[in-house]
């Protein structure tokens, strides 16, 4: 069925997000409070909620946006490109400049939004975040009322599964058995807190992110049976 799509109708994405503040002790009481109880199982006894509070921009209630990078096929003549941009900066900001991108060129029926496991993270956190910063939704991130086969998302971690709904595959370990090669060259997602908050260097955050988003183009070509992308085939804007 996938192999059936339009890739220029895909628009492929990734984001990075982080604790919404540095430090546990920038929250006031009552989100210190709120934080303990909802890492509670998580962290079990061997943290403290204030130990485990680099890990809180798993959750878009503690959690905040830094980067989105997108991708999308176009295609000259025979010629086959992948453009990849980046919105980043304050939250609101890059979170209304992603909206105006999907408003403008990725708002009708025939476009898909495609992200590895994007149905369980970065298609709600956006979502979510939006809402948290007085957003409204766009219609693609809209779910409200629609019926499971209306919904405009694809996953790369869900096509994989065929069904195995009790299995996870990390995007590292697909690229690696898919022959693709692997993004997670720099850092991974366990060091972006660090990478941002104490050595201020988003430029290393954003071409992180960028690479995720190649590999999730990547690995749907693979699921597609079509080879993947050369160097000189992705383009940077």
């Amino acid at each position: 069925m996938i192999s059936k799509l339009n890739l220029e109708n895909i628009l492929f994405l990734d984001i990075e997000t982080v604790p919404e503040t540095q430090n546990f002790n920038e929250l006031d009481k009552t989100k210190q409070e709120l934080w303990e109880a909802k890492s509670r199982y998580q962290r079990k006894e061997e943290f403290s909620a204030e130990e485990f509070y680099d890990r809180a921009g798993i959750w878009a209630e503690f959690g905040k946006i830094i980067c989105i990078s997108v991708g999308y096929f176009t295609n000259q003549g025979e010629t086959r490109l992948f453009r990849t941009t980046s919105f980043y900066g304050e939250e609101p900001t890059l979170l209304r400049d992603f909206k105006n991108l999907l408003i403008s060129h990725f708002s009708q029926a025939k476009h898909l939004l495609c992200a590895h496991n994007g149905k369980e993270f970065d298609f709600p956190y956006i979502a979510r975040r939006m809402i948290i910063n007085n957003i409204e939704l766009p219609y693609k991130l809209n779910l409200f009322g629609k019926k499971p086969w209306e919904v405009p998302h694809l996953d790369t971690l869900e096509l994989w599964k065929f069904g195995d709904y009790k299995t996870y595959t990390s995007l590292k370990l697909m690229t690696n058995v898919l022959g693709i090669p692997s993004p997670k060259d720099d850092i991974d997602g366990s060091e972006v807190y660090k990478t941002y908050y104490e050595d201020n260097d988003i430029d290393r955050i954003i071409v992180y992110c960028e690479k995720d988003t190649i590999a999730v183009a990547q690995i749907f070509l693979r699921l597609r049976g079509e080879s993947i992308l050369e160097d000189d085939e992705i383009i940077h804007v």
